[in-house]
């Protein structure tokens, strides 16, 4: 009878640690140059990083002249300008009508995450979030002080011009993509038409459009407010790049799954809605959502007609004479904002991706 130690099986050289170092690493002379190179810039730039953001960093001086009295990063700016950056020109005193409504959406976007969400529910709960949301932005009932938009700042009104724009951009964008490949030659003309003039201007255009251009053809007396041109100007932008993102998925659907569709006699809504798009939009995760996390960044474009987003709330905060200076921490708090949000998204995509199993991978 074989011992338990010869019944084991020899160790396989080819794994651990330095396996996977020389594998990773150190497979080939460029590889082994390029490690050798990151690592030394990692370790001339890191240690002064840490020293510099950390060790010698200022949080608590309550004047300027006590955070340049040191060598080290002033994070008390932050402290002291953290409403301004995250709320804006929002009355001081109601600040946390917006904390609220930026809290409400990222839970409605969390909870439309959820598997176990995935049901008529959920737009009941968008419905009664965006209900709230107007509420606590625009007050004027419940006892609540009316605060008119062009008051809104900061990180809510970042989230709600993406939100919005996302949300109402991708199902029209859907029937952009839907209309591209018709067989009708006046809607397909149509949409071709829209989808390559709104991905041949950029988005500053249409913004300084619909801020300058629009109310020049509006009647007389009527207009639309500055911060609804925007959030138009940002649906029409993302609807035709989804388009595009989607018309991608529809031509990566085999044949097959057409002519199946057809064989069982499906009409054209229920052959899309049930067999073809389900298919092109798992095709398409991950693109779909690299232009979601291009929407919401690009969001802060809107700086140049006025909009006090969250990158202009953090312009405003810089150009107080006490505290001026400290740029370079004030950007790295709103670069941190948009990595947490940016990073959330990307990790779930990959989530969604690996749990729906789409069936394309190498």
């Amino acid at each position: 009878m074989a011992s338990v130690t010869e019944a084991l099986p020899p160790p396989n050289p080819q794994s651990g640690p330095l396996a996977w170092l020389r594998e990773r690493l150190f497979s080939s002379p460029l590889n082994a140059i390029l490690t050798i190179l990151s690592v030394w810039l990692l370790l001339m730039v890191l240690p002064p990083l840490v020293e510099w953001a950390l060790i010698r960093a200022n949080f608590t001086a309550e004047t300027s002249a006590e955070c340049r009295a040191g060598a080290g990063a002033c994070w008390a700016f932050i402290a002291q300008k953290y409403r301004l950056i995250l709320f804006g020109l929002y009355p001081f005193d109601e600040q946390w009508r917006p904390l609220v409504a930026a809290l409400i959406l990222i839970g409605m976007i969390v909870a439309s995450c959820l598997p176990a969400m995935w049901k008529p529910r959920l737009i009941l709960l968008w419905v009664a979030g965006l209900v709230a949301v107007a509420v606590l932005m625009w007050g004027g009932i419940l006892g609540l002080r009316y605060v008119e938009d062009t008051l809104w700042g900061g990180l809510p009104l970042t989230l709600i011009l993406a939100t919005f724009g996302i949300a109402v951009a991708f199902p029209f964008g859907l029937v952009l993509a839907l209309g591209r490949r018709s067989k009708m030659p006046a809607i397909k003309t149509l949409c071709v038409l829209y989808i390559e003039l709104i991905r041949g201007v950029p988005l500053i255009s249409m913004l300084f459009m619909s801020s300058v251009m629009l109310p020049l053809f509006l009647p007389e007396g009527f207009s639309i407010d500055k911060l609804l041109r925007a959030q138009i100007a940002i649906i029409l932008f993302a609807a035709a790049y989804i388009a595009e993102v989607v018309r991608g998925g529809l031509q990566a659907i085999p044949k097959g799954q057409y002519e199946g569709a057809d064989s069982l006699g499906l009409n054209y809504a229920q052959k899309m809605g049930f067999i073809i798009l389900p298919q092109a939009l798992k095709v398409v995760i991950p693109p779909m959502v690299s232009l979601f996390i291009a929407v919401f960044k690009d969001t802060s474009l809107v700086v140049i007609i006025g909009i006090y987003d969250l990158m202009q709330s953090t312009k405003v905060s810089l150009t107080d004479p006490a505290w001026r200076g400290f740029s370079i921490e004030a950007y790295i708090f709103v670069s941190a904002i948009y990595f947490i949000f940016c990073f959330s998204m990307s990790k779930y995509s990959k989530a969604l991706e690996d749990r729906l199993a789409t069936g394309h991978k190498r």
